[in-house]
């Protein structure tokens, strides 16, 4: 099934008349004879629009109860069942009332779109996802109804709704968009003039960009190569120099002088990676074509005419800038230059400014291939073996006579030699030295600086020419086994950042220290910043380098984003360098965020748990604390009645009452501060050597005679707790176990040894506990199953397992065999750790 067409009238506000235009739309369609229906349309009270709908076939709406109200929404299985060519759905952000198959109304334009059916909408500029902080910050309102910017850009066709500020006001004034009421404040406030024309133009900028979008598409698509001046684009050629940043200055008053104009800085690097711009030059260039509204492009290419053209013609630019040679009158014999030849090669359709500034004709070198990067020794050997050699091997050619050709040899292999140890300069020197040496000493007439053979001449010239040329390309294939070494270190490199990111294992010191150390810097830090003005501050920093403080304070510095920059000290890197230092300075700052994000979850997560604690917390006190207290009150009203005479028996009845309900109430809130304690970190035992004879028996006394029975041996070793501590984790497992046991079933509390530990079992034959809750029982506020009310709030078993791991011990839960459940205390045993001394206060209450 061919999925259906979206249309799309968009508006800057309310009250342009999208909607009427969708219906306007509608009632031509119909008078074709095409099937359209309203699916749903809001004409908001507004006459004019409400007589639009008269013809139109409507279907039914959906009525949804939500909080005591009924709300109409668009029926969407009706519609899809009735099948029309086309539907008319208004509001695309809006939100559907919870009961909605879908939660966004986008979603179901999407259904009926799947099903083959063409959908007509509307939508505000204001409702776009990814400019609701922009509109925040034009009219303080924030929006909470949005649409994704993609659902509106795959539209099949987006009709832009336009109407001035003034008239939208009238027609608001009028009360054609509002009720009377609500005129005032609304031109007040969201409709004032700059409002509604900030929003006009965000509304037409977009349209703006999706129209281009398309022109691009349509360009790639039938391969037009041809420049189409739609808008101006300037193209601003950047060599890396200083005069980059007045370029850039002229490209920008070109582009204000044309409605839409756009800057476009491009620098053009060798694909080799061997000679490069500044560095930081260009980062400032950067900058500052970003603050004039430009876009800053980095291009490889050889020809860098031909490359500039190309970027030219693919970005359908129309004028380029380039700045007037800085190179010297004797440079041009190597060719008229970037500026001559993009003119010659521009053609009719791109007009090319050849701009002046302070450093024409100053000179800038011409690009000259570094050598590979030898060690000192080498260099000093390969100048040895440049220039000393040959008066060396001259010295024992003198001794004996091998002819012209063998000594034209030897000193070809020395010359070979000279550049294998130091590259290409010294190669040249023993070249230019061999031939001296062998026009004096062994080119007739010897010992002068003429030669009488032309053959001689010729066999010369063809050794500085091999010379040279051996020379060439042992230099260039040691270049290129440097580079091949280097390109090799930088996918290690590149491969163990995109490990990590997958990971997310480096922390931002770590990678920080990664990256001083594979550049051998002295410093590496992260700076950031809030705003354009605002002052640097350092997310993070390593070494023992001079602080920095500013990015243009550090030697190497390279940006990431607008607001962020990798700062390091201790050398100026070659600019090949800062191709992987870009990706160490990206990983840094998605480390950053996530560190921060990481942050965030933790205190939500912090958050969120103390919110759980308190609604928790005041559910307890609402019933756990109120049946008691309500038993209290009535107990002591009761006794103070004058109007009924209470028998010795009834007296004593309200005062066990009274009695029992403050016991509730003294356990409750003893467990409530032993959580608090535990959650805060506040529980410090003071660990001592005891037999637990001495302290299993008083954590019975709370539960009712009988209820309980006691299987501790004397023999037992003595353990290493906190007598308070355990007792209260013990008080409180009895006390759990007790209430789930059935009657006529006691618990069991035993102990036995085990190496060095000591178990505490209390048994009980209750219902047990499954093993998918076996731990959630142990968290605070939980009650497993359908507990009664008046079984506690749920935090014995949490303070019990807080009180034992604070002591060094564990707290589990097991299955009875036959049925129940059985906590497992395991306990410490005296001497099991020598490092454990005394506790200081030996008197000391837990509780």
């Amino acid at each position: 099934m061919a999925r259906g067409k979206l249309r799309i009238h968009l508006g800057a506000a309310p009250g342009v008349g999208k909607t009427y235009a969708m219906l306007s739309e509608a009632h031509r369609r119909v008078g074709r004879g095409t099937d359209c229906v309203v699916g749903f349309v809001e004409h908001h009270g507004r006459p004019r629009t409400e007589v639009m709908l008269h013809g139109l076939e409507q279907v039914p709406r959906r009525e949804l109860e939500y909080r005591g109200g009924v709300f109409p929404e668009m029926d969407l299985d009706a519609v899809l069942a009735r099948r029309p060519q086309v539907a008319l759905v208004d509001e695309l952000a809006h939100t559907n009332v919870p009961g909605s198959r879908n939660a966004k109304r986008w979603q179901d334009v999407e259904e009926l779109l799947a099903a083959g059916i063409d959908v007509v909408s509307t939508v505000n500029i204001q409702h776009l996802e990814s400019l609701g902080d922009v509109v925040e910050s034009i009219t303080g309102v924030r929006q909470q109804e949005t649409v994704p910017d993609e659902v509106v850009r795959r539209a099949d066709q987006v009709e832009l709704v336009d109407m001035t500020p003034e008239a939208l006001r009238r027609r608001m004034a009028h009360g054609n968009i509002y009720q009377p009421d609500k005129v005032d404040a609304a031109l007040s406030n969201y409709f004032r003039p700059g409002n509604l024309t900030a929003l006009r133009e965000l509304a037409l900028l977009w349209v703006a960009d999706r129209v281009d979008a398309h022109l691009t598409q349509y360009r790639s698509e039938h391969r037009v190569s041809a420049i189409w001046g739609s808008r101006e684009r300037i193209v601003v050629g950047l060599t890396g120099g200083p005069e980059g940043r007045t370029l850039i200055r002229r490209g920008a008053r070109l582009a204000e002088k044309g409605a839409g104009g756009e800057v476009l800085a491009v620098y053009i690097a060798r694909s080799d990676g061997l000679t490069s711009a500044s560095p930081k030059e260009l980062a400032l260039q950067r900058t500052l074509v970003e603050d004039l509204g430009g876009t800053f492009h980095h291009v490889v290419g050889d020809d860098i005419p031909a490359a500039l053209l190309a970027f030219a013609r693919g970005a359908n630019a129309t004028q380029i800038v380039l700045g007037s040679s800085r190179r010297k009158a004797w440079q041009y014999v190597f060719g008229p230059g970037v500026g001559a030849t993009v003119a010659r090669e521009s053609g009719p359709d791109l007009d090319v400014h050849i701009v002046t500034h302070d450093e024409v004709a100053k000179g800038r070198g011409l690009p000259v291939a570094r050598g590979a990067r030898l060690g000192r020794s080498r260099r000093v050997w390969g100048w040895i073996a440049g220039v000393a050699g040959p008066p060396l091997l001259a010295v024992l050619l003198n001794t004996v006579d091998l002819g012209l050709a063998n000594d034209m040899l030897l000193f070809l292999a020395l010359t070979v030699a000279a550049a294998l140890l130091g590259g290409l300069l010294p190669a040249l020197a023993s070249a230019a030295v061999g031939s001296l040496l062998l026009n004096y000493f062994y080119t007739p007439p010897l010992h002068r600086w003429t030669i009488a053979d032309p053959k001689n001449i010729v066999a010369i010239v063809i050794f500085v020419a091999v010379g040279v040329a051996v020379a060439s390309v042992v230099d260039l294939a040691a270049r290129r086994t440097h580079q091949a070494a280097r390109l090799r270190a930088e996918s290690e490199i590149l491969a163990f950042l995109a490990g990590n990111v997958l990971r997310g294992e480096t922390g931002l010191e770590d990678l920080l220290e990664r990256v001083r150390e594979t550049f051998g810097m002295e410093s590496a830090a992260l700076l950031e910043r809030a705003g354009d003005v605002e002052p640097w501050t350092c997310a993070g920093r390593v070494g023992r380098g001079r602080p920095v403080e500013r990015p243009d304070q550090a030697d190497v510095d390279i940006p990431v984003g607008d607001h962020m920059a990798l700062a390091l000290t201790g050398r100026v890197l070659p600019a090949e360098d800062r191709r992987v230092l870009a990706a160490f300075a990206a990983q840094a700052a998605v480390v950053l965020d996530r560190r921060r994000l990481q942050e965030e979850a933790d205190r939500a997560r912090t958050l969120a748990e103390g919110n759980r604690i308190r609604t928790a917390l005041l559910a307890a006190v609402s019933h756990d604390l109120r049946t008691p207290l309500a038993g209290i009150k009535a107990a002591v009203t009761s006794l103070r009645s004058e109007d009924v005479e209470w028998s010795e028996e009834d007296r004593a009845e309200l005062l066990e009452g009274i009695e029992e309900g403050a016991d509730r109430l003294d356990h409750l809130v003893g467990n409530l501060l032993d959580m608090s304690r535990l959650q805060t970190g506040t529980v410090t035992p003071l660990i001592r050597e005891i037999d637990l004879d001495e302290v299993v028996p008083m954590a019975l006394g709370g539960v009712p005679e009988g209820s309980a029975g006691l299987d501790v041996p004397e023999t037992l070793p003595m353990v290493a707790v906190d007598p308070g501590l355990l007792e209260r984790a013990v008080a409180n497992l009895v006390e759990n176990a007790v209430k789930y046991s059935p009657p006529g079933a006691p618990v069991l509390v035993a102990a036995s040894a085990l190496a060095d530990r000591v178990e505490v079992r209390v048994v009980d034959r209750g219902p047990g506990v499954p093993d998918e809750a076996k731990e959630r029982i142990f968290e605070p506020f939980q009650r497993h199953g359908d507990a009664p009310r008046g079984a506690g709030v749920g935090l014995g078993l949490a303070v019990a397992r807080g009180f034992a791991e604070a002591m060094g011990g564990t707290l589990n839960a097991e299955d009875t065999p036959g049925g129940g459940l059985t906590m497992v205390l395991t306990l410490r045993a005296a001497g099991a750790r020598p490092e454990l001394q005394p506790a200081a206060e030996p008197e000391r209450q837990a509780s």
